[in-house]
């Protein structure tokens, strides 16, 4: 028997509208990614939430050679969840590129996500949030590297595309891989 778990990449402020990286339209998935918390937290399984949490002079932000404005800096508004996010009281979230010298794209990435995983006996994740061409394809991949069952829910995850079409060339990617796509309305955990 599969056991799933629902992970949330990055929907934090400075990815929403008004954020210092804005995802185009980053806030019109929070109600879907809602609806997803109601069904995971009726069916009993676990929620994660990843975040970048950088420090102020985080080798990501263009004034340290990186390629992004500073953003989701520990400790600011910008880096807290999007306000209208039901996160239950258990979520269990995973910081992430939290050092100066190391970035981070995936949820996996320097931190403990895999072996919390492990331990809930999670062998399937569900992956939503932000952004498809970045975040969410690298936390969607390494998951698939891991050995887990990945599904991605197309109607909650917003891209960047800083080159027009590199979302629909991250669905491509990840669904070549292994992954699977569905509308919200498909999962059923």
């Amino acid at each position: 028997m599969s056991k799933q778990a629902l992970v949330i990449v990055d929907l934090q402020n400075d990815f929403c509208p008004g954020g210092s990286l804005a995802v185009p339209d980053g806030d019109k998935i929070v109600p879907v990614v809602n609806d997803l918390i109601g069904k995971f937290c009726r069916a009993g399984l676990p929620i994660f939430a990843t975040r970048d949490w950088h420090p102020e002079n985080h080798v990501s932000f263009k004034a340290q050679g990186g390629l992004w404005p500073p953003h989701c800096v520990q400790n600011t508004p910008g880096a807290r969840f999007h306000l209208d996010l039901r996160l239950p009281d258990n979520v269990i979230i995973i910081s992430k590129a939290d050092s100066p010298e190391r970035d981070a794209y995936s949820g996996f990435e320097g931190t403990d996500l895999e072996a919390l995983l492990r331990e809930a006996g999670v062998d399937h994740i569900v992956v939503c949030g932000l952004a498809t061409d970045y975040c969410v394809k690298a936390t969607a991949l390494d998951g698939l590297r891991a050995g887990l069952g990945v599904t991605v829910v197309e109607d909650a995850i917003r891209g960047v595309d800083v080159q027009p079409g590199d979302s629909q060339k991250a669905l491509a990617e990840l669904q070549a891989a292994g992954a699977t796509l569905v509308q919200h309305s498909a999962v059923s955990p």
